[in-house]
């Protein structure tokens, strides 16, 4: 299986991805890399791996890509400029069908329209959704989405990213019928923007749909439900302050048990616990979130994702190859048909 990186996106420059590509490699060895950027800068960053991941090297091959997306470039800016930076031609390898799927920790604006423009859409549908996987009270996720592509939506736009997530769910984790929400301001049927209102009508007459209506907030993380649907606006906030929360109750429950020689001598009795909440609240273990809509798997990592988070991505990319994502998602948003 081959999957296209582009090396040059996110906050920790080619390191953090090459790191996290050889990282994924050596858990699959059946990847192989292909790293889009500098060949120079690259090559460079190869040569720097750690010990652990050195054997991975023979598994990454690099494609000299000179330009770099700059995350405060618009997307229109970039579409008019030359197709010399690693994200296009990350995009147009993944057009061409020599690799399976496409990871970048870049402009995320830059990155859809540049997709969307290199791989086309599937079902009639107009526009990527962005949506990931977040943790819940029973040991399971929840997927949102939008997480920030649209931000204003439309009824229709709503009810095909209902029918998107829900078939993701079903295909990739094996929920056998995902129950899908609305997120809302209260689950009475009076609340809401006429949009939401409209979305709730038409999602009711999905009758193939486990659809339970309008939802609040915590039932993102209660696990009372599997697919959340909202506009983008709403689902990038969500998530940055999830993402926030996690991190402030690991290093309070952290100071905590550091603060008297007493909590330390607990803290130390608990650390397998403590350890594995950390892991379960961590953010990272989330990374990478998929653009769902496009003829094509594409994973945008966190621009902050560090090693561990770039490899995230990296395997959830190679698991959507597994399952053919776009392709179940042709084949049911067809029969089903796309309003918008």
């Amino acid at each position: 299986m081959r999957i296209a990186v582009d090396a040059m996106g996110g906050d920790l420059g080619p390191r953090a991805a090459v790191a996290g590509a050889a990282s994924a490699v050596m858990a699959d060895p059946d990847l192989d890399i292909l790293l889009f950027g500098p060949a120079g800068q690259l090559d460079d960053e190869i040569s720097r791996l750690p010990r652990p991941l050195v054997a991975a090297a023979s598994s990454m091959d690099v494609i000299d890509a000179p330009g770099v997306v700059r995350q405060d470039q618009r997307p229109a800016q970039v579409l008019r400029g030359e197709q010399t930076t690693s994200m296009s031609g990350m995009l147009a390898c993944l057009a061409r069908g020599e690799a399976q799927a496409g990871v970048s920790a870049g402009n995320t604006g830059a990155l859809m329209a540049l997709a969307r423009r290199a791989l086309g859409m599937v079902a009639g549908m107009s526009r990527p959704a962005i949506s990931t996987a977040i943790p819940t009270r029973r040991e399971g996720r929840c997927y949102l989405l939008d997480l920030g592509a649209n931000v204003e939506v439309e009824a229709q736009r709503l009810r095909d990213f209902a029918l998107m997530g829900e078939v993701m769910a079903r295909r990739i984790d094996g929920q056998e019928r995902p129950r899908v929400g609305l997120l809302n301001v209260g689950v009475e049927g009076t609340k809401g923007t006429f949009s939401v209102q409209h979305a709730d009508e038409l999602l009711r007459q999905e009758t193939a749909l486990e659809y339970l209506g309008f939802v609040e907030g915590d039932a993102i993380f209660s696990g009372d439900v599997d697919v959340v649907v909202c506009d983008g606006f709403v689902g990038n906030a969500v998530l940055k302050a999830s993402e926030g929360l996690a991190r402030m109750l690991v290093r309070r429950v952290q100071a905590t048990f550091e603060a008297h020689w007493s909590s330390r001598l607990v803290g130390w009795l608990a650390r397998p616990a403590l350890a594995r909440l950390r892991g379960e609240l961590d953010p990272v273990r989330y990374n990478g979130a998929s653009l769902l809509g496009l003829d094509g798997i594409v994973i945008k990592s966190h621009g902050s994702a560090d090693t561990a988070g770039f490899h995230y991505a990296v395997a959830r990319a190679a698991r959507e190859v597994t399952h053919d994502l776009p392709a179940c998602l042709a084949q049911e948003l067809g029969r089903r048909g796309s309003v918008g």
